[in-house]
């Protein structure tokens, strides 16, 4: 079983809940296919553990996932991802990522950050996570 928990980072400050945070994070990396059909998620317990996120906080973020068809439970093995519905494309994940884009670079023009600033902004969360 891989390890995903390093896949996975919280910003407790961004004005975004933690288990959305997570939940897209998880919809994301299926997109991207650096999480497949038949992958286990971080057990609860885990990734609380190395997120230092309170266990119920994950486990609604589990739940909503399942509730929504992108995971399931596997009793003894955890949350499985299951087979999308639909394939994802290469539009459906620029898509995904321009709506993020679009929220971040609003919520900067309303802090007065100016195009350079945003553009600096980015650049360094690139390298940050693109490693």
């Amino acid at each position: 079983m891989d390890d995903f928990t390093t896949l996975f980072t919280v910003h407790p400050s961004s004005g975004v809940p933690i288990y959305r945070q997570l939940m897209e994070q998880v919809s994301g990396l299926i997109a991207s296919g650096r999480l497949k059909p038949g992958d286990v998620l971080p057990s609860v317990r885990q990734l609380g553990s190395v997120l230092d996120v309170n266990f119920m906080t994950i486990s609604k973020a589990w739940a909503r996932l399942e509730a929504d068809g992108v995971v399931q439970r596997d009793r003894g093995q955890g949350m499985v991802v299951q087979t999308p519905q639909t394939s994802p494309t290469s539009d459906n994940q620029v898509q995904q990522v321009r709506t993020m884009l679009d929220q971040a670079v609003i919520r900067g023009v309303q802090c007065g950050l100016s195009s350079v600033e945003l553009e600096k902004i980015f650049r360094t969360s690139i390298r940050e996570y693109s490693k």
